[in-house]
Formats: structure tokens, sequence, C-alpha cells
């Protein structure tokens, strides 16, 4: 495993992604992966079922689906990091977060569920980022119509979760 994978540059993906690449500090977006799940734990188990099922507002997620998306959006990242870093050149198609979002149903499961399932997918993200071979992180491929290194994911997954567990404190705790 590569302890300094550098920071990606503009040209490693579309612009937008950048809101999320540019919460990650540092040059190892790997550790800030393991990092986040020791510190993200706590906080989620620290929501109870009841207010888990919180909106901020009539038209906003609920917690529940809140961390369902982050799981579910990292899922669809990690594989697009397989892909690529496996060097299949296919372009992927967009992920849609608000139908992900009707399809999963989260506020049916359970919150502990949630953690669990979120827990799991991070490891399986973190297995993933460790056995990488080191040319692997600077390979890309087209996903939403848009070229993005494995690197640039890889900031993208912990950036994204930076994100959400901000919006979190700052509107739902």
């Amino acid at each position: 495993m590569n302890a300094m994978i550098g920071r990606p540059q503009a040209a490693e993906a579309a612009p937008y992604y950048f809101t999320y690449i540019n919460q990650v500090t540092g040059e190892d977006p790997v550790a800030t992966v393991e990092r986040q799940l020791e510190e993200s734990l706590p906080l989620l188990s620290a929501i109870s079922e009841e207010k888990s099922l919180h909106r901020y507002a009539p038209d906003k997620w609920s917690i529940r689906q809140v961390l369902n998306h982050v799981t579910d959006t990292e899922r669809a990242f990690a594989f697009r990091v397989l892909w690529f870093a496996r060097g299949f050149d296919t372009p992927l198609a967009s992920y849609d977060q608000n139908i992900a979002a009707v399809g999963a149903g989260a506020d049916a499961i359970s919150w502990a569920a949630h953690i669990e399932e979120f827990r799991r997918v991070r490891l399986a993200t973190i297995s993933l980022f460790w056995n990488m071979p080191a040319e692997a992180w600077s390979r890309s491929g087209i996903a939403s119509d848009n070229r993005v290194t494995v690197r640039a994911l890889a900031y993208i997954i912990a950036g994204h979760l930076t994100h959400h567990l901000a919006i979190l404190r700052d509107r739902y705790l």
C-alpha cells in the first residue's frame, strides 16, 4: 500500500467533485478513510433509533436516508475504483442519488442496521485500497461522462463522508 498517494490535479475529476476532494487534507486518502471509520461510529451510535428518523425540513432526507445515501454512494464510487484500477475502459453510467434513495426504503430499516452496513462497506473500501497496486492509483476512466482517476475517487469517497457528517452535525444534531 502506498503511504503517499498524492493529491489529484484539476484534470483528474470533474470540477464538481472538488467540493469533496478539497475537504480532505493531506496526501493519503486511505489513512483518512480509515480514521473516518473510527471517528464516525461513536457519532452515529450516539443517535437513537427514534432520532434517526428526524428530518430538519419536510422535503429533506431523514438521518437514516442520509447514512444510506453515504453507504450507497460509497459502494458506487468503490465500484468505479475497482473498475478503473483493474484496467477496464468501458465508461460507467451516472449514479442518480435520488433514484437510489427512493429504491432503498431506508426509513424501514433500523438505525443499528444502517450503522453496521456503513461499517461493513467502509471496511470493504479500505480492503480494496490496501491491496491496490501502486500503478493503479493513476489509472482513469469515464464515469458520468467525465474522466476520473482512481486516486481522485479515493479522495471523493473520503470527502463525501466529511461533507455529510458536517451536514448531520449542523442541521440534524
